[in-house]
């Protein structure tokens, strides 16, 4: 069996140099995360902007915005877009302390987990967003299942 070839000099060993993460500036939890990895040891240096911005627009001007503002979603230096559980997962891929749980919740023994983790955020954002005033009327969130 022949041995591998050693990479091109100019090919990249990365898959991605910087990501974006876009995160909804309205939410607590979303803020309080952006907090959370901005605080960590990153080795994918992370930018955080949040979503539907006028920043997001412009480096993403064919990026879907609306939906940005519902999911957590993550964008690549070459254009990988990411979203919801992926996204969730490559953002602690690129923490130095994070990489090795990212990896296993890449994993089909991880996935899972790492959708219900994204699903209980879901509803969690839902409940600390406060009402829902649709058409005028105001309803009381309901708590968490």
């Amino acid at each position: 069996m022949p041995a591998p070839t050693a990479p091109h000099p100019a090919a990249p060993t990365t898959p991605v140099g910087r990501l974006t993460v876009l995160y909804d500036a309205d939410c607590p939890l979303c803020v309080h995360l952006r907090h959370w990895l901005l605080r960590q040891r990153q080795l994918v240096p992370l930018d955080l902007v949040p979503a539907g911005s006028r920043e997001a627009g412009r480096r993403f001007p064919d990026l879907d915005h609306t939906a940005t503002l519902r999911e957590i979603t993550v964008v690549g230096d070459r254009g990988q877009v990411y979203r919801e559980t992926s996204a969730w997962i490559v953002c602690l891929w690129a923490l130095a302390d994070h990489r090795a749980k990212a990896h296993w919740l890449a994993t089909p023994a991880g996935q899972p987990f790492a959708r219900m983790t994204v699903l209980a955020a879901a509803k969690w954002r839902e409940a600390l967003k406060g009402p829902s005033c649709e058409d005028g009327r105001c309803e009381a969130p309901r708590p968490p299942d």
